[in-house]
């Protein structure tokens, strides 16, 4: 779990996920990005049980 680790791998591992995330948009297609940031949000949110949208105040418009 995510949590455990030290800082310094969370921020890496947080990188590392920004760069992918960065080709992968150059790569699809507008609703196959759309798509993809879901996944990924849904992926987050049972990883550690937050809702993303929860944490950002913002409700599910947040990203």
């Amino acid at each position: 779990m995510l949590l455990s680790a030290s800082d310094g791998e969370v921020l890496a591992a947080a990188e590392a996920l920004g760069k992918d995330i960065d080709v992968a948009q150059s790569e699809a297609t507008a609703a196959e990005f759309e798509s993809l940031l879901i996944e990924c949000n849904e992926a987050i949110n049972d990883e550690i049980g937050l809702q993303y949208g929860d944490v950002c105040g913002a409700g599910s418009n947040c990203c």
